[in-house]
């Protein structure tokens, strides 16, 4: 397994945040552990506790057991951030259960403090969803599954992401050239060693806002994937009921979610002028 080595042609990282709570527009990061792969084999790592400048809900510490005396002295997201952009630079992005829930949550963070997280261009593996679909379980299970051994520190960061980085090498050994049938029948060959194919694979749901409150349909379409307009184009429901608009924006949706709602808006006002 250590001699096995990802075919990269720019630098991935994996990461694994923990937070006060799951709701991305609220909750805030108070852990932070990130392995940067490089494509030549060596790897870098970054780690550390936050601040969220709120009290951590005694639910949360009872899953990572991160009290608010343990962070107090930690800086806040807005110190740290510029570090944590530098360190990921262009990268590609993978965790465990990431695209649904860090990869959000790490943008929000970012955009709170007036910083830009580009993610245009930029793939994402989700090793959960490479093992849902291979191995129908936690990362604990697929440690033992694939690694043959216990996750020791179940639920400190950089524990996690470093299981989470040995588990995806793993699957991409264990699982090049197997068949998976989807569930229209169709059977493929999806997992290969390059990122593009394991970021292809591993995505569940194209969305447009990360979180999943705006999905793409099968052609291409923006469409809402909650509430009374789950299912119907934004941009029809923004022109047919414009207050909607106004509802998303001052609820407790994510930063990252309002900004795309904007940007769809605009661009289909600039679109009827033409």
């Amino acid at each position: 397994m250590e001699d096995f080595k990802l075919q990269l042609n720019r630098p991935l990282c994996v990461f694994d945040l923990e937070t006060t709570g799951l709701k991305l527009g609220v909750d805030r990061i108070i852990e932070i552990a990130i392995v940067k792969a490089y494509p030549d084999g060596h790897t870098e790592e970054l780690y550390h506790r936050i601040n969220p400048e709120m009290p951590i809900p005694a639910e949360s510490t009872a899953v990572h057991h991160i009290k608010d005396q343990d962070v107090a002295l930690e800086p806040t997201f807005k110190e740290y951030a510029s570090v944590v952009l530098k360190f990921i630079g262009n990268s590609d992005l993978a965790g465990f259960n990431s695209n649904k829930f860090d990869v959000p949550m790490l943008v929000e963070e970012f955009l709170r403090v007036g910083l830009k997280f580009e993610m245009k261009g930029r793939r994402m593996i989700d090793v959960q969803n490479i093992f849902h679909k291979m191995e129908p379980r936690n990362l604990a299970a697929a440690v033992k599954f694939y690694l043959g051994k216990d996750l020791d520190g179940a639920h400190a960061a950089i524990n996690d992401t470093r299981a989470t980085f040995e588990v995806l090498k793993a699957q991409v050994q264990r699982y090049q050239g197997v068949p998976y049938q989807d569930k229209n029948g169709n059977t493929s060959f999806p997992v290969e060693n390059n990122v593009e194919a394991l970021a292809g694979f591993s995505c569940v749901h194209r969305t447009a806002d990360l979180a999943g409150f705006i999905l793409y349909d099968e052609k291409g379409n923006e469409v809402f994937g909650f509430g009374k307009h789950k299912g119907l184009r934004v941009a029809d429901v923004l022109a047919k009921e414009p207050s909607y608009y106004d509802w998303v924006q001052k609820s407790d949706f994510p930063l990252y979610t309002k900004q795309v709602l904007t940007d769809i808006r605009l661009r289909t006002k600039f679109s009827t002028l033409f």
